[in-house]
């Protein structure tokens, strides 16, 4: 129909018209929604050339086509060719619309969110408190556009683990749709999921599960089972049981979203790359590594064709390649995968870039692996310092990276240096995710470890007890790392009976 309307346009009104150019504008969003982006940007760039020719530079459509285009852009990881769009589209509605102005706060939006998907934290903040504030001032405390905007900015701080500062942002906008749009609208769904993924985040699986169930009821009721946000919503509960061991619950939930994704999209979109990526993670903890690699290749081969290989998701796909690779021994074809992932998450997001120091971690682990300690040392260093400086001293990948670097001493026997790492992570963790946290008893079961390997049997065994408890109240007592927690506390057992 799009198509249809832009001939009949152009056969009545001739090519250069503005109804032209909001038909190619329309067909462009219409190719943008099903992942056909290598067929919508010649759309909005003619949409943009012909509104600037018939309506000159300085008008509100251009300012939209702009935003869009750099919408586009920001999705296909162009985030270089995305900003400075998304700057002029902002300029320009503050010279001809005002500073205060609802096209100002979108802008304003906009562009933060460019920002969040860069790690540039500290610069998307003030732009969602400044169209926070402004969508309040010009349509008030009770409107839709503002729920919108609490969800932002609490997504923003989920992104930087500031989950206190995140939660009553979440609720408020979920109470603030409930109340105006009703309980039963799509967007209340969307905020049950936004915080059931907090919720997951932080471990607290017991209250993010009736939030994903809820999500998942209202959209079947409203949409219809054959909608996109359904297949969402399948998936989303499908990675809390993946999470809680949950696997022969977890599977059937992401084959579905898979199938329905397909049916809906098409195989060529991004949606069904994900899905694709994440059944094989499910394979990947299960050791099916054999049905997980064809799955991982697809998803990689599907994101370079939609995205191009210069895209972040790109880089994430190599990356989890390389951890199947390395899960498997098969360290030679894990190692250059690792490497691509690293220069390209740099080339595309930056030097300062959390994603840069996960895949620094990832290859300092392949290089413990394989006993390469020296190389993989300054590394895990690296990740430290670069997280710290991304995201603060108190984040909860802090807490990882101190464990990583604690795994490569006990590794070495450096215990005297591990130690203090290991408890450092310990008490941030539970500071910032509870005493009953999963990664509580990891990192209790870690430092076990480390005292039973320097025969402190004493000390050792109070530890896997409580990791065991907090495990099996959390996880369940057949999840994988209850079990492995299990069986370490009786191998020390085992030891201190024949010693």
């Amino acid at each position: 129909m799009y198509l249809q309307a832009l001939e009949l346009r152009k056969h009545l009104l001739g090519e250069e018209h503005p109804d032209v150019a909001l038909s190619l504008n329309n067909l462009a969003l219409l190719y943008y929604s099903q992942g056909r982006y290598v067929e919508a940007e010649p759309l909005y760039l003619q949409a943009l050339e012909l509104r600037k020719r018939l309506l000159g530079e300085e008008h509100p459509d251009v300012a939209n086509i702009l935003n869009n285009l750099a919408i586009l852009y920001k999705f296909q990881g162009r985030y270089a060719e995305a900003e400075p769009l998304f700057v002029q589209a902002l300029e320009l509605r503050k010279r001809l619309l005002g500073d205060e102005h609802p096209a100002v706060a979108a802008s304003l939006n906009n562009l933060a969110e460019l920002y969040n998907s860069q790690g540039r934290y500290a610069e998307a903040e003030p732009l969602l408190v400044q169209a926070l504030e402004l969508w309040k001032r010009l349509l008030g405390e009770e409107h839709p556009d503002v729920a919108a905007s609490l969800n932002n900015l609490a997504e923003l701080y989920k992104s930087q683990g500031r989950y206190a500062e995140a939660e009553p942002l979440y609720l408020q906008a979920l109470e603030l749709r409930k109340h105006l749009l009703g309980e039963e609208h799509p967007d209340v769904a969307t905020s049950l999921n936004n915080l059931a993924i907090l919720y997951l985040s932080q471990g607290r699986y017991a209250e993010a599960e009736p939030l994903y169930l809820q999500a998942l009821e209202l959209s079947k009721r409203l949409l219809g089972e054959e909608h996109p946000d359904v297949a969402a919503n399948l998936n989303n509960l499908a990675e809390l049981y993946k999470s809680q061991g949950r696997y022969a619950e977890a599977e059937p939930l992401f084959l579905q979203a898979l199938e329905l994704w397909k049916r809906l999209l098409g195989e060529e979109h991004p949606h069904v790359a994900t899905s694709l990526n994440n059944l094989a993670i499910l394979y990947k903890f299960q050791g099916r590594y054999a049905e997980a690699e064809p799955l991982f290749l697809q998803a990689l081969e599907l994101w370079k064709r939609l995205l191009g290989e210069e895209h972040p998701h790109v880089a994430a796909s190599l990356n989890n390649l390389a951890l199947l690779y390395s899960s498997q021994g098969r360290y030679a074809e894990a190692e250059p995968l690792y490497l691509q992932a690293l220069e390209l998450w740099k080339r595309l997001l930056g030097e300062e870039h959390p994603d840069v120091a996960t895949s620094l971690y990832n290859l300092a682990r392949l290089y413990s692996s394989q006993g390469r300690y020296v190389e993989a040392e300054p590394l895990l260093l690296q990740a430290l310092e670069l997280i710290k400086r991304l995201l603060g001293e108190k984040h909860p990948y802090v807490a990882t990276s101190l464990h990583n670097l604690a795994n490569l001493y006990k590794s070495q026997r450096r215990y005297a240096e591990a130690e203090p790492l290991y408890l450092q992570a310990l008490e941030l963790i539970k500071r910032l995710r509870g005493e009953e946290h999963r990664d509580v008893a990891i990192s209790l079961n870690n430092l076990a470890h480390l005292y039973y390997s320097q025969g402190r049997y004493a000390e050792a065994e109070p530890l896997y007890l409580q990791a065991l408890e907090i495990a099996e109240r959390q996880l369940g007592v057949n999840h994988p790392d209850t079990n492995t927690i299990r069986k370490n506390l009786q191998s020390l057992r085992d030891d201190r009976t024949t010693s």
